[in-house]
């Protein structure tokens, strides 16, 4: 089964009804399908309704590439590798333990979140640890007919891969936020682990490598072009050093968090009418700001 799964399958999970928010990629492996990012439990019935729609249920998949573990990622794997007995997870070392006791990652979100966490979320399952394909990065993994290389990409957070399949690159969110053409590529900083430097570093490894389409989580596919990683490398630039003057400036986070939030609507309303209402849901700016404030926190400590 399968067969009728031809290319890199778009899969909208229509976050909280909103269209264009959040991606899954689909492929068909000769070895049952495989599924980049799976989203969280919230958005499985839009998941389990756009396989059916090619032909597919999610007993035709084989196999999770998680870019990491942040709960719009990876929240439904475990559910789907509970019902789907044949099912495995790849994921990148420093993850695998948050998914096999997911209750700290429960937790912090459940600090953030409240009592909204079911509605965005739905449950997070832990995964038997023999279910888990556990990767560093730099493996080449022959996933049924394709060559898969699996990419250690840090910067948006410790545990993230890229995955790189024939023309395809599966970067997750360190390729970053970018609604539609018209808007360029912000970086999505919450915390704990935004590293700018590390994040640089991850982009200059990704450029190198020779692939014709990049595919975001947030939210779809464009050319594998220069124009692309600058766009995100100088709004990346931007965002940090606005924290950082507000910071200087012995500004509260509410402070920073209002005027950060203002200037970047206007931008993105620049860009595209509807792109602000998305944006939000895509990447909450006030999560941003409060990764960056961490980050040049923890900068300020131990300089690098």
């Amino acid at each position: 089964m399968g067969s009728a799964v031809k290319g890199v399958q778009t899969i909208d999970l229509k976050f909280q009804n909103t269209p264009g928010v959040i991606a899954s990629y689909l492929l068909d492996t000769g070895d049952g399908l495989a599924v980049v990012d799976t989203g969280p439990s919230s958005t499985l019935p839009a998941l389990s309704a756009r396989l059916e729609a090619l032909g597919a249920t999610l007993d035709d998949v084989r196999h999770l590439l998680l870019t990491h573990i942040h709960f719009d990622h990876a929240g439904a794997a475990g559910t789907i590798l509970a019902r789907v007995p044949g099912a495995r997870a790849y994921v990148h070392e420093r993850g695998a333990k948050h998914l096999a006791s997911p209750e700290r990652l429960v937790a912090s979100a459940t600090q953030i979140y409240g009592d909204a966490m079911d509605r965005l979320w739905g449950e997070m399952l832990p995964i038997p640890p023999e279910k888990l394909t556990v990767l560093a990065g730099g493996e080449t993994l022959q996933i049924g007919n394709l060559a898969v290389d699996a990419l250690y990409t840090p910067g948006h957070a410790v545990h993230h891969l890229a995955y790189h399949i024939g023309p395809d690159l599966f970067v997750g969110d360190v390729g970053g936020v970018r609604l539609d053409t018209r808007q360029t590529p912000r970086a999505p900083t919450p915390p704990p682990d935004i590293n700018l430097e590390v994040w640089r570093q991850s982009v200059a490894a990704l450029r190198e490598r020779d692939a014709g389409t990049l595919h975001l989580a947030h939210f779809g596919s464009y050319p594998h072009e220069a124009a692309h990683w600058d766009g995100l490398l100088d709004k990346m630039e931007l965002d940090a050093r606005r924290i950082h003057a507000g910071m200087e400036a012995e500004q509260d986070f509410e402070t920073i968090s209002e005027a950060y939030t203002k200037v970047l609507m206007q931008e993105l309303l620049a860009e595209g009418e509807d792109l602000p209402s998305r944006y939000d849901f895509a990447c909450p700016p006030w999560m941003s700001v409060q990764g960056l404030m961490r980050y040049w926190q923890k900068k300020a400590v131990r300089p690098s």
